[in-house]
Protein backbone atom coordinates (compact mmCIF):
# COMPACT_ATOMS: atom_id res chain seq x y z
CA UNK A 1 0.00 0.00 0.00
CA UNK A 2 1.50 3.52 -0.70
CA UNK A 3 2.14 5.26 2.19
CA UNK A 4 1.05 8.76 0.73
CA UNK A 5 -1.89 9.64 -1.22
CA UNK A 6 -1.43 11.84 -4.17
CA UNK A 7 -4.28 13.62 -4.96
CA UNK A 8 -3.38 16.59 -7.81
CA UNK A 9 -5.61 19.19 -8.08
CA UNK A 10 -4.93 19.43 -12.24
CA UNK A 11 -5.92 15.78 -12.21
CA UNK A 12 -9.59 17.26 -11.40
CA UNK A 13 -9.62 19.47 -13.87
CA UNK A 14 -8.91 16.81 -16.22
CA UNK A 15 -12.60 15.07 -15.79
CA UNK A 16 -14.71 18.22 -14.56
CA UNK A 17 -15.94 19.92 -17.44
CA UNK A 18 -18.46 22.44 -15.34
CA UNK A 19 -16.75 26.36 -15.40
CA UNK A 20 -18.36 26.67 -11.37
CA UNK A 21 -15.16 24.18 -10.38
CA UNK A 22 -12.45 25.99 -12.93
CA UNK A 23 -9.29 25.98 -10.35
CA UNK A 24 -5.79 26.80 -10.48
CA UNK A 25 -2.96 24.21 -11.11
CA UNK A 26 -1.71 23.28 -7.35
CA UNK A 27 -0.38 19.73 -6.86
CA UNK A 28 -0.23 18.35 -4.08
CA UNK A 29 0.53 14.98 -1.54
CA UNK A 30 -1.85 14.31 1.20
CA UNK A 31 -0.55 12.37 4.54
CA UNK A 32 -1.71 8.56 4.76
CA UNK A 33 -4.03 8.39 7.58
CA UNK A 34 -2.71 4.91 7.92
CA UNK A 35 0.60 5.80 8.61
CA UNK A 36 1.63 6.20 12.05
CA UNK A 37 3.94 9.12 13.37
CA UNK A 38 6.95 6.48 13.58
CA UNK A 39 6.99 5.31 10.01
CA UNK A 40 4.55 2.00 10.72
CA UNK A 41 1.69 1.52 8.90
CA UNK A 42 -1.21 0.13 9.98
CA UNK A 43 -2.55 -3.08 9.06
CA UNK A 44 -5.92 -3.97 10.98
CA UNK A 45 -8.34 -2.20 13.12
CA UNK A 46 -7.20 -2.57 16.63
CA UNK A 47 -4.35 -1.12 15.70
CA UNK A 48 -6.20 2.13 14.25
CA UNK A 49 -8.61 2.21 17.15
CA UNK A 50 -5.39 1.37 20.01
CA UNK A 51 -2.62 3.45 18.62
CA UNK A 52 -3.24 5.70 15.34
CA UNK A 53 -7.08 7.16 16.04
CA UNK A 54 -5.18 8.53 19.09
CA UNK A 55 -2.10 9.96 17.61
CA UNK A 56 -4.63 12.00 14.95
CA UNK A 57 -7.04 13.40 17.81
CA UNK A 58 -4.04 14.49 19.70
CA UNK A 59 -3.01 16.22 16.58
CA UNK A 60 -6.32 17.74 15.97
CA UNK A 61 -7.16 18.58 19.61
CA UNK A 62 -3.39 20.29 20.11
CA UNK A 63 -2.72 22.03 16.65
CA UNK A 64 -6.94 22.51 15.25
CA UNK A 65 -9.47 22.83 17.67
CA UNK A 66 -7.96 22.76 21.21
CA UNK A 67 -8.69 20.57 24.09
CA UNK A 68 -12.13 20.51 24.73
CA UNK A 69 -13.05 19.57 28.62
CA UNK A 70 -14.45 17.16 30.16
CA UNK A 71 -18.61 15.95 29.84
CA UNK A 72 -19.08 17.44 33.54
CA UNK A 73 -16.79 20.27 33.02
CA UNK A 74 -19.74 23.03 33.66
CA UNK A 75 -20.86 23.46 37.26
CA UNK A 76 -23.88 22.35 37.41
CA UNK A 77 -25.97 20.93 34.22
CA UNK A 78 -29.53 20.48 34.56
CA UNK A 79 -32.78 20.06 32.31
CA UNK A 80 -35.51 22.34 33.00
CA UNK A 81 -39.13 21.86 30.48
CA UNK A 82 -39.72 25.37 29.41
CA UNK A 83 -43.34 24.10 26.83
CA UNK A 84 -44.59 21.29 25.45
CA UNK A 85 -47.61 20.64 22.99
CA UNK A 86 -48.36 17.67 20.97
CA UNK A 87 -50.43 19.20 18.67
CA UNK A 88 -47.39 20.97 16.68
CA UNK A 89 -47.70 21.06 12.89
CA UNK A 90 -51.37 19.87 12.83
CA UNK A 91 -51.00 16.95 14.99
CA UNK A 92 -47.79 15.77 13.50
CA UNK A 93 -45.10 16.20 16.16
CA UNK A 94 -44.74 16.94 19.52
CA UNK A 95 -42.60 19.82 20.52
CA UNK A 96 -40.90 20.31 23.85
CA UNK A 97 -38.66 23.06 24.43
CA UNK A 98 -35.82 22.67 26.60
CA UNK A 99 -33.31 24.69 29.03
CA UNK A 100 -30.04 22.90 29.61
CA UNK A 101 -28.55 24.94 32.10
CA UNK A 102 -24.92 24.78 32.74
CA UNK A 103 -24.73 26.28 35.79
CA UNK A 104 -26.73 26.77 39.21
CA UNK A 105 -28.46 29.98 38.61
CA UNK A 106 -29.24 29.35 35.27
CA UNK A 107 -27.25 32.34 33.89
CA UNK A 108 -25.64 29.88 30.93
CA UNK A 109 -27.51 28.04 28.97
CA UNK A 110 -29.38 26.74 25.73
CA UNK A 111 -32.63 26.33 24.86
CA UNK A 112 -32.96 22.74 22.96
CA UNK A 113 -36.31 23.00 20.54
CA UNK A 114 -36.85 19.36 19.51
CA UNK A 115 -40.08 17.80 17.37
CA UNK A 116 -40.77 14.19 18.12
CA UNK A 117 -43.25 12.49 15.22
CA UNK A 118 -45.96 11.55 17.31
CA UNK A 119 -46.63 8.99 15.26
CA UNK A 120 -43.93 6.12 16.19
CA UNK A 121 -43.71 2.18 17.14
CA UNK A 122 -41.03 2.44 20.22
CA UNK A 123 -38.04 5.38 20.38
CA UNK A 124 -37.10 7.02 16.77
CA UNK A 125 -34.05 8.21 15.75
CA UNK A 126 -33.37 11.95 15.68
CA UNK A 127 -31.28 14.61 13.75
CA UNK A 128 -29.48 16.83 16.15
CA UNK A 129 -27.93 20.06 14.50
CA UNK A 130 -26.94 23.90 15.97
CA UNK A 131 -28.73 26.99 13.71
CA UNK A 132 -27.54 30.19 13.51
CA UNK A 133 -30.31 32.71 13.58
CA UNK A 134 -32.54 31.52 17.03
CA UNK A 135 -35.18 28.48 17.16
CA UNK A 136 -37.67 31.06 16.16
CA UNK A 137 -36.08 31.60 12.96
CA UNK A 138 -36.10 27.72 12.03
CA UNK A 139 -40.01 27.77 11.55
CA UNK A 140 -43.17 29.76 11.53
CA UNK A 141 -44.61 27.85 14.30
CA UNK A 142 -45.72 30.73 16.38
CA UNK A 143 -44.82 28.99 19.91
CA UNK A 144 -40.98 28.31 19.72
CA UNK A 145 -39.85 31.07 22.18
CA UNK A 146 -38.10 34.04 20.84
CA UNK A 147 -34.70 34.64 22.75
CA UNK A 148 -34.97 36.53 26.06
CA UNK A 149 -33.61 39.99 26.20
CA UNK A 150 -30.54 38.80 28.69
CA UNK A 151 -29.73 36.41 26.30
CA UNK A 152 -29.85 38.70 23.53
CA UNK A 153 -27.68 40.45 25.53
CA UNK A 154 -24.72 38.14 25.60
CA UNK A 155 -24.82 38.13 21.27
CA UNK A 156 -22.42 39.78 19.66
CA UNK A 157 -22.61 43.86 20.12
CA UNK A 158 -25.73 44.96 17.52
CA UNK A 159 -27.25 41.54 17.54
CA UNK A 160 -30.06 41.59 15.04
CA UNK A 161 -32.98 39.51 16.19
CA UNK A 162 -33.94 37.60 12.61
CA UNK A 163 -37.90 37.63 12.24
CA UNK A 164 -39.61 34.07 12.82
CA UNK A 165 -39.05 31.58 9.84
CA UNK A 166 -36.20 33.52 8.65
CA UNK A 167 -34.44 30.12 8.13
CA UNK A 168 -36.94 28.26 8.06
CA UNK A 169 -35.56 26.84 4.33
CA UNK A 170 -32.88 25.25 6.22
CA UNK A 171 -34.83 23.08 8.48
CA UNK A 172 -37.96 21.06 6.79
CA UNK A 173 -38.96 19.65 9.82
CA UNK A 174 -42.56 18.29 7.96
CA UNK A 175 -40.26 16.53 5.55
CA UNK A 176 -38.11 15.03 8.52
CA UNK A 177 -40.80 13.90 10.82
CA UNK A 178 -43.14 12.49 8.27
CA UNK A 179 -40.04 10.44 7.33
CA UNK A 180 -40.00 8.88 11.19
CA UNK A 181 -37.31 11.40 12.45
CA UNK A 182 -37.05 13.26 15.49
CA UNK A 183 -35.34 17.07 15.01
CA UNK A 184 -33.54 19.10 17.54
CA UNK A 185 -32.12 22.53 17.23
CA UNK A 186 -30.11 25.37 19.56
CA UNK A 187 -29.20 28.47 18.16
CA UNK A 188 -25.33 28.23 18.92
CA UNK A 189 -24.92 31.74 20.28
CA UNK A 190 -26.60 30.42 22.94
CA UNK A 191 -23.60 28.55 23.99
CA UNK A 192 -20.47 30.51 22.42
CA UNK A 193 -21.93 34.07 21.38
CA UNK A 194 -19.82 34.18 17.90
CA UNK A 195 -17.75 36.95 17.99
CA UNK A 196 -14.12 37.42 19.31
CA UNK A 197 -14.31 38.99 23.12
CA UNK A 198 -10.83 37.36 24.58
CA UNK A 199 -12.98 33.96 25.57
CA UNK A 200 -14.79 36.29 28.53
CA UNK A 201 -18.52 34.97 27.28
CA UNK A 202 -20.19 32.43 26.80
CA UNK A 203 -19.29 28.55 27.98
CA UNK A 204 -15.34 29.69 28.15
CA UNK A 205 -16.36 32.20 30.76
CA UNK A 206 -18.23 29.69 32.80
CA UNK A 207 -15.94 26.96 32.86
CA UNK A 208 -12.31 28.48 32.38
CA UNK A 209 -12.92 31.55 34.01
CA UNK A 210 -9.69 33.44 34.47
CA UNK A 211 -7.89 30.22 33.49
CA UNK A 212 -4.80 31.17 31.29
CA UNK A 213 -4.65 30.42 27.47
CA UNK A 214 -2.28 28.85 25.70
CA UNK A 215 -1.74 27.76 22.60
CA UNK A 216 -3.86 24.57 22.66
CA UNK A 217 -6.87 26.21 24.78
CA UNK A 218 -10.41 25.35 23.18
CA UNK A 219 -11.59 27.76 20.57
CA UNK A 220 -15.58 28.70 19.70
CA UNK A 221 -15.87 25.10 17.20
CA UNK A 222 -14.84 23.20 19.94
CA UNK A 223 -17.59 24.91 22.38
CA UNK A 224 -20.14 24.31 20.07
CA UNK A 225 -19.26 20.78 19.61
CA UNK A 226 -18.78 20.31 23.30
CA UNK A 227 -22.75 21.32 23.78
CA UNK A 228 -24.08 19.18 21.07
CA UNK A 229 -22.48 16.29 22.97
CA UNK A 230 -24.27 17.68 26.32
CA UNK A 231 -27.43 17.83 24.00
CA UNK A 232 -27.15 14.23 23.12
CA UNK A 233 -26.63 13.32 27.07
CA UNK A 234 -30.18 15.05 27.25
CA UNK A 235 -31.99 13.16 24.52
CA UNK A 236 -30.34 10.05 26.19
CA UNK A 237 -32.91 10.88 28.57
CA UNK A 238 -36.00 11.45 26.71
CA UNK A 239 -37.55 7.68 26.37
CA UNK A 240 -39.14 8.80 22.52
CA UNK A 241 -35.92 8.94 21.16
CA UNK A 242 -33.18 6.44 20.85
CA UNK A 243 -30.12 8.10 21.13
CA UNK A 244 -28.09 4.96 19.89
CA UNK A 245 -29.40 6.26 16.55
CA UNK A 246 -28.72 10.09 16.66
CA UNK A 247 -27.31 12.34 13.52
CA UNK A 248 -25.18 15.32 13.86
CA UNK A 249 -25.63 17.69 11.15
CA UNK A 250 -24.56 21.00 10.94
CA UNK A 251 -23.99 23.59 7.80
CA UNK A 252 -20.94 25.99 6.99
CA UNK A 253 -19.30 26.54 10.17
CA UNK A 254 -21.72 24.47 11.64
CA UNK A 255 -20.68 22.07 9.49
CA UNK A 256 -17.17 22.15 10.40
CA UNK A 257 -18.79 21.73 14.11
CA UNK A 258 -20.56 18.78 13.49
CA UNK A 259 -17.19 16.69 12.00
CA UNK A 260 -15.52 17.58 15.13
CA UNK A 261 -18.54 17.07 17.16
CA UNK A 262 -18.48 13.39 15.52
CA UNK A 263 -14.68 12.82 15.53
CA UNK A 264 -14.95 13.87 20.29
CA UNK A 265 -18.28 12.01 20.47
CA UNK A 266 -18.29 8.45 18.97
CA UNK A 267 -21.69 8.03 20.48
CA UNK A 268 -23.09 10.23 17.53
CA UNK A 269 -24.35 7.19 15.04
CA UNK A 270 -23.75 9.15 11.55
CA UNK A 271 -22.05 12.26 10.94
CA UNK A 272 -23.22 14.91 8.27
CA UNK A 273 -21.19 17.74 6.99
CA UNK A 274 -22.85 20.03 4.93
CA UNK A 275 -20.81 22.80 3.33
CA UNK A 276 -18.16 23.04 5.78
CA UNK A 277 -15.32 24.03 3.44
CA UNK A 278 -11.73 25.19 4.82
CA UNK A 279 -10.67 23.73 7.96
CA UNK A 280 -13.77 21.20 7.40
CA UNK A 281 -14.14 18.73 5.27
CA UNK A 282 -12.12 20.79 2.14
CA UNK A 283 -8.70 19.49 1.62
CA UNK A 284 -6.56 22.41 3.23
CA UNK A 285 -3.52 22.01 1.22
CA UNK A 286 -5.30 22.56 -2.63
CA UNK A 287 -5.53 26.75 -0.90
CA UNK A 288 -8.52 26.48 -3.15
CA UNK A 289 -11.33 29.00 -1.72
CA UNK A 290 -10.74 29.75 1.69
CA UNK A 291 -7.68 29.46 3.33
CA UNK A 292 -6.23 28.67 6.97
CA UNK A 293 -4.87 32.12 6.78
CA UNK A 294 -7.84 33.72 5.75
CA UNK A 295 -10.27 31.94 8.28
CA UNK A 296 -7.94 32.76 10.89
CA UNK A 297 -7.95 36.60 10.34
CA UNK A 298 -11.40 36.74 10.17
CA UNK A 299 -12.26 34.48 12.59
CA UNK A 300 -9.48 34.13 15.26
CA UNK A 301 -11.48 32.46 17.98
CA UNK A 302 -13.08 29.82 16.39
CA UNK A 303 -9.59 27.59 16.86
CA UNK A 304 -6.59 27.47 18.69
CA UNK A 305 -4.16 29.44 18.70
CA UNK A 306 -1.53 27.11 17.58
CA UNK A 307 -3.35 26.86 14.17
CA UNK A 308 -2.45 30.14 13.11
CA UNK A 309 0.99 28.99 12.42
CA UNK A 310 -0.16 27.12 9.06
CA UNK A 311 -1.61 30.04 7.21
CA UNK A 312 -0.12 30.38 4.17
CA UNK A 313 1.84 26.93 4.99
CA UNK A 314 -0.72 23.97 4.65
CA UNK A 315 1.78 21.73 2.87
CA UNK A 316 3.57 21.86 6.83
CA UNK A 317 0.27 20.54 8.57
CA UNK A 318 1.05 16.95 9.63
CA UNK A 319 -2.42 16.09 9.09
CA UNK A 320 -5.09 17.03 6.58
CA UNK A 321 -9.40 17.19 6.49
CA UNK A 322 -9.63 13.78 5.06
CA UNK A 323 -7.53 12.49 8.39
CA UNK A 324 -10.80 14.48 10.37
CA UNK A 325 -13.11 12.40 8.09
CA UNK A 326 -11.34 9.32 9.31
CA UNK A 327 -12.25 9.94 12.73
CA UNK A 328 -15.66 9.13 12.51
CA UNK A 329 -14.61 5.86 10.77
CA UNK A 330 -16.35 3.10 11.38
CA UNK A 331 -19.64 5.23 11.06
CA UNK A 332 -21.47 6.59 8.39
CA UNK A 333 -20.60 10.19 7.20
CA UNK A 334 -21.91 12.44 4.40
CA UNK A 335 -20.21 15.46 2.68
CA UNK A 336 -22.59 17.65 1.13
CA UNK A 337 -21.54 20.52 -0.93
CA UNK A 338 -22.99 23.13 -3.28
CA UNK A 339 -21.96 23.87 -7.11
CA UNK A 340 -22.02 27.34 -6.55
CA UNK A 341 -20.11 27.63 -3.13
CA UNK A 342 -16.19 27.89 -4.77
CA UNK A 343 -15.33 29.29 -1.08
CA UNK A 344 -15.94 26.28 0.50
CA UNK A 345 -14.41 23.89 -2.42
CA UNK A 346 -16.75 21.48 -3.10
CA UNK A 347 -13.95 19.52 -4.89
CA UNK A 348 -11.30 19.88 -2.11
CA UNK A 349 -14.30 18.62 0.07
CA UNK A 350 -15.08 15.24 -2.44
CA UNK A 351 -11.71 14.83 -1.93
CA UNK A 352 -11.56 14.43 1.93
CA UNK A 353 -14.36 11.39 1.20
CA UNK A 354 -11.40 9.66 -1.15
CA UNK A 355 -8.47 10.15 1.28
CA UNK A 356 -10.49 8.46 4.12
CA UNK A 357 -11.29 5.49 2.24
CA UNK A 358 -8.74 3.38 3.28
CA UNK A 359 -9.81 3.67 7.01
CA UNK A 360 -13.46 2.83 6.14
CA UNK A 361 -11.41 -0.20 4.39
CA UNK A 362 -10.04 -1.43 7.69
CA UNK A 363 -13.12 -2.11 8.64
CA UNK A 364 -14.90 -4.14 6.07
CA UNK A 365 -16.44 -0.93 4.48
CA UNK A 366 -16.26 0.19 0.63
CA UNK A 367 -15.10 3.86 0.70
CA UNK A 368 -15.35 6.46 -1.79
CA UNK A 369 -12.06 5.98 -4.28
CA UNK A 370 -13.26 7.85 -7.79
CA UNK A 371 -11.34 10.69 -8.43
CA UNK A 372 -13.80 12.37 -10.86
CA UNK A 373 -15.92 14.43 -9.19
CA UNK A 374 -19.41 13.76 -9.59
CA UNK A 375 -21.76 15.60 -11.31
CA UNK A 376 -23.97 18.35 -9.76
CA UNK A 377 -26.92 16.65 -8.25
CA UNK A 378 -25.62 13.00 -8.80
CA UNK A 379 -25.37 11.68 -5.54
CA UNK A 380 -22.95 9.00 -4.30
CA UNK A 381 -23.31 6.75 -1.43
CA UNK A 382 -20.61 3.58 -1.70
CA UNK A 383 -20.41 1.70 1.96
CA UNK A 384 -20.90 3.92 4.68
CA UNK A 385 -20.00 7.05 2.66
CA UNK A 386 -21.86 9.75 0.86
CA UNK A 387 -21.38 12.82 -0.89
CA UNK A 388 -23.89 15.35 -3.04
CA UNK A 389 -23.22 18.57 -5.08
CA UNK A 390 -26.40 20.62 -4.86
CA UNK A 391 -26.80 23.30 -7.63
CA UNK A 392 -27.02 26.68 -6.16
CA UNK A 393 -25.35 28.76 -3.65
CA UNK A 394 -23.71 27.90 -0.22
CA UNK A 395 -26.95 26.95 2.02
CA UNK A 396 -29.54 23.97 3.11
CA UNK A 397 -32.44 23.11 0.86
CA UNK A 398 -34.64 20.39 0.88
CA UNK A 399 -32.36 18.68 -1.52
CA UNK A 400 -29.95 18.54 0.81
CA UNK A 401 -32.18 16.62 3.40
CA UNK A 402 -33.65 14.43 0.89
CA UNK A 403 -30.49 12.91 0.49
CA UNK A 404 -29.80 12.84 4.77
CA UNK A 405 -32.65 11.31 5.12
CA UNK A 406 -32.44 8.52 2.82
CA UNK A 407 -28.72 7.96 3.81
CA UNK A 408 -30.02 7.78 7.03
CA UNK A 409 -32.41 5.66 6.27
CA UNK A 410 -29.63 2.79 5.47
CA UNK A 411 -28.47 2.85 8.68
CA UNK A 412 -30.49 4.64 11.41
CA UNK A 413 -33.56 2.18 10.68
Amino acid sequence: MNTLLKLAATAALSVIALSSYAQPSNPYELPDPLKMEDGRIVKNKRQWINERRPELMEMLRSQMFGREPAADAAPDIHYTLLEESKDAFGGLATRRQVKISFDKDENYYLVLLMYIPNKHNGPVPAFLGPNFKGNHATTDDPEVLMPTKEKLATFAPGYKVEPRDANGHRWEYEYILSHGYAVATFCYNDVDPDFHDGFHNGIHGLIDGDKPRNGESWGSISAWAWSLSRCLDYLETVKEIDAKKVAVIGHSRLGKTSLWAGATDQRFALVISNDSGCSGAAIARRKFGETVAAINKSFPHWFCDNYKAYGGREEMMPWDQHELIAMIAPRPVYVASASEDSWADPVGEYFSLVGAASVYNLFGYDGITDRNVPGIEHPVVVGRMGHHIRKGEHNVRLYDWENYVAFADRFLK
